[in-house]
């Protein structure tokens, strides 16, 4: 079984309900974290085997955050991206499901996280 490591972490700016980042749309915010993850891991995301974000309840406009984040950066649409929504639960899901992922051999590199909007 692969060993599956964390080698970079990277967060939004928090804001407040109501607050200065209610107009900035989700796919932009998790567009700037995926494009930073990958920057300070020294990792194309050419060699992105997967994103999975989850989101806690999510509104209608933002369906599958994960695969609109990673086509907002830019990145190849031959990547998938799949969104969590579990509530409280989603951000440690994530890590878990792509830490599967990993040492199953499904995948190299898996970009994965929460966003809360």
């Amino acid at each position: 079984m692969k060993k599956a490591v964390i080698i970079s972490a990277v967060r939004t700016p928090v804001g407040r309900y109501m607050g200065a980042l209610k107009e900035i749309p989700a796919y932009d915010l998790g567009a700037l974290v995926l494009n930073e993850v990958v920057k300070r891991a020294g990792v194309d995301p050419d060699q992105v085997d997967e994103v999975i974000l989850g989101q806690s309840y999510q509104s209608g406009e933002y369906v599958n955050i994960a695969r609109m984040s990673l086509l907002k950066a830019g990145w190849p649409d031959s990547i998938p991206g799949i969104t969590f929504d579990r509530r409280c639960c989603s951000g440690l899901d994530v890590i878990c499901f792509a830490a599967m992922e990993v040492q199953c051999g499904y995948s190299d590199i898996v970009v994965a996280g929460e966003l809360k909007v």
